[in-house]
């Protein structure tokens, strides 16, 4: 099979994050910090840093970098790493993602914080794979889209409010995703059609990321600038492709979209979220906060609830590579680039229409 059809069977699957039911175990409740300091890690399989063939490493990806850089001026702060690869917003609310002792990840992550009012930063990455279900390996369901860009755009606020509320004078950085359809181009014409179509699928879901981020006065990392999404007059020659738009190069560079059609971020790609995040950090925490979302309470009874039980759970296995239909086993794979074609369609459609409604409501 050519790499044209195998980076257009990626595609019609990929978003910023995938991964399929996931086992945790349960692991003993977090020891107190010595300098009464945790940094909460929240999301999905960029916040686990998963890479294929290596699984989740939830103590390196972006979040060990940011980890590193807040033990310079915290030296005893610790890491609680929450996230769940394949998480969407809908299952980190209402879980049967990932197992939790609190039901899901949000109600987790709200128990921690309450029991620990020190926690001194929250990250969160989330959204990306409401929207991967929706591509198969022969079409793309149109419905599907607006639907999942819908759910980011209600559930987001929801999810950000309630850890404002348990969390009033933690800083909250939020971070917006990098674009892996951008590796559409190395398919030729059509795929460059694509490439260029997927950059409004991008800003409807960063958009929706942040206008959550903004309810509640907390800053985006913006990985999609780090990544130069939007950045097709630049070139860069990466080997063994050629002189590619800059932004496509990132994506070749920086992930494992180009070279194994996986989605995630490599040993390169995590360091480069990591530095959107760390510039996105507040030098000081917020001191009037603003919660917002069905989650929001008074910031007066939230800073503590000692009583809390917490646990952290461990992934011990992660979603499957993007395979798709025919190709574990050696089959044709000729009409993804039917779906690849179907998908530049559809974007232009979403964008254009159905999530654009979907915004104007919550306006």
């Amino acid at each position: 099979m050519s790499r044209a059809l195998r980076v257009a069977s990626a595609l019609a699957l990929a978003t910023a994050s995938a991964g399929g039911a996931a086992v945790f175990t349960q692991s003993a409740n977090a020891a107190p910090s010595s300098s009464g300091s945790y940094y909460v890690a929240l999301g999905d399989s960029l916040a686990a840093g998963y890479q294929p063939g290596q699984g989740d490493d939830k103590t390196g990806g972006y979040v060990g970098d940011v980890l590193a850089h807040l033990k310079q001026t915290e030296p005893g702060v610790q890491l609680e790493n929450l996230s769940c690869s394949g998480e969407t917003t809908t299952t980190m609310l209402g879980g049967g993602k990932c197992s939790y002792p609190q039901g899901n990840q949000v109600d987790a992550a709200v128990a921690f914080l309450k029991a620990n009012p020190q926690v001194s930063l929250v990250t969160i990455d989330i959204g990306a794979n409401n929207v991967q279900k929706c591509a198969t390996t022969s079409k793309v369901d149109l419905q599907c889209i607006a639907k999942g860009l819908g759910e980011v755009a209600a559930d987001m606020p929801n999810i950000l409010g309630k850890l404002r509320a348990a969390a009033p004078n933690a800083r909250i950085v939020v971070a917006n995703y990098y674009n892996p359809f951008l590796a559409a181009w190395l398919t030729g014409t059509s795929g460059q059609s694509l490439a260029k179509t997927s950059v409004q699928l991008q800003a409807q879901l960063n958009g929706s990321i942040e206008s959550a981020a903004k309810g509640i006065e907390a800053p985006v990392a913006d990985v999609a600038t780090e990544f130069s999404s939007t950045d097709f007059t630049t070139t860069k020659t990466v080997a063994p492709y050629g002189e590619l738009p800059l932004n496509v190069a990132r994506i070749c560079e920086w992930t494992w979209m180009c070279a194994k059609q996986d989605i995630h971020a490599n040993d390169l790609g995590y360091p480069q979220i990591a530095k959107a995040v760390i510039a996105a950090i507040p030098a000081a925490p917020p001191t009037s906060p603003s919660p917002s979302g069905s989650g929001s309470t008074s910031t007066s009874t939230t800073a503590s609830s000692t009583g809390t039980s917490t646990t952290t759970a461990t992934s011990t296995t992660t979603g499957p590579p993007i395979i798709t239909d025919g190709g574990a086993a050696g089959g044709s794979n000729d009409g993804l680039l039917v779906g690849a074609g179907a998908l530049a369609v559809g974007a232009a459609a979403v964008a254009g229409g159905a999530v654009v409604r979907t915004r104007r409501r919550r306006d």
